[in-house]
């Protein structure tokens, strides 16, 4: 592939900067408060936040390098930027699956939650191979017809990520309406606010969804597309969704609402009095 085809645009090495200034900041954050809440499940969106920011530092040495692009610094900014939200999915479905369980409300979830979250890392797992089969064939694309096959392997992964993302929603949604109409005795006697942490994981998974649309459009216009043609689109449409992402959960952490084994605590709902250690979170 030769340099000129890399990108269509002269990237902004400004915002190349400042997005991998956020992630590195987020990742330092997210780093302290799975060490301090001791929640070690939630490692996988750390490596989200981490794989942002040198798909970002790609940005901008390829920024640095116009227009006499190199192969390598392309390559690592078109695969990470892909593969990082998978790795912010894995931890949300992770953590559904053990605020269900913090509820002691396997009966309202769709999907019971010793399954629920290995069969959406398994979704994940096939988004993962299938993006990363298909960004590795596109960077090594020599002709047309091998950029096209790359594109097409990177659409079927992005379709699967939507597909599982939809689903997981539909099953917080339905989860959601059942507590509602039928707490659990647990649901109200915690004072931990697991009624935000339902909005963040609402939040969230649409701003990983739009965006997850956003690329598969992109890829299915090709190369020459006006989403690969001007760099604005990827900034607005990507960038600064998995931004909020990420900030969302340093702000509203699920360590304030989910605690790891011998650390959860309940609280009366009248008196909101600490009344001790309260079993344990299992694993989902």
């Amino acid at each position: 592939m030769a340099g000129n085809e890399f990108y269509l645009y002269h990237p902004s090495l400004a915002a190349a900067i400042i997005f991998l200034v956020i992630f590195l900041v987020s990742a330092a954050v997210h780093g302290w408060q799975i060490v301090k809440s001791k929640n070690w499940y939630f490692i996988p969106f750390l490596v989200g936040c981490l794989v942002e920011a040198i798909g970002f530092a790609g940005r901008a040495i390829g920024a640095k390098e116009t227009p006499d692009w190199t192969m390598g610094p392309f390559v690592i900014q078109a695969l990470l930027l892909l593969l990082g939200p998978t790795l912010f999915a894995a931890s949300i479905y992770m953590v559904l699956g053990r605020l269900i369980t913090l509820l002691e409300a396997d009966k309202h979830s769709l999907i019971r939650p010793s399954w629920l979250t290995k069969f959406f890392l398994l979704g994940d797992i096939i988004s993962i191979a299938a993006q990363g089969i298909g960004g590795g064939k596109l960077s090594s694309a020599e002709t047309p017809g091998d950029r096209k096959s790359g594109e097409n392997i990177i659409i079927v992964g992005l379709a699967v990520q939507i597909l599982f993302f939809g689903l997981f929603m539909t099953v917080t949604f339905i989860f959601h309406r059942r507590i509602n109409r039928e707490p659990t005795p647990r649901s109200l006697s915690i004072s931990a606010p697991w009624r935000r942490l339902l909005t963040v994981l609402y939040t969230t998974s649409l701003f990983i969804l739009i965006r997850s649309v956003f690329r598969m459009i992109e890829y299915v216009m090709g190369h020459d597309g006006e989403l690969q043609s001007k760099e604005v689109y990827i900034y607005v449409f990507d960038a600064m969704l998995m931004t909020l992402v990420a900030i969302i959960f340093n702000v509203f952490h699920p360590s304030k609402t989910i605690t790891p084994p011998g650390k959860d605590r309940i609280h009366s709902a009248d008196s909101e009095m600490q009344l001790g250690s309260y079993g344990h979170v299992s694993s989902a």
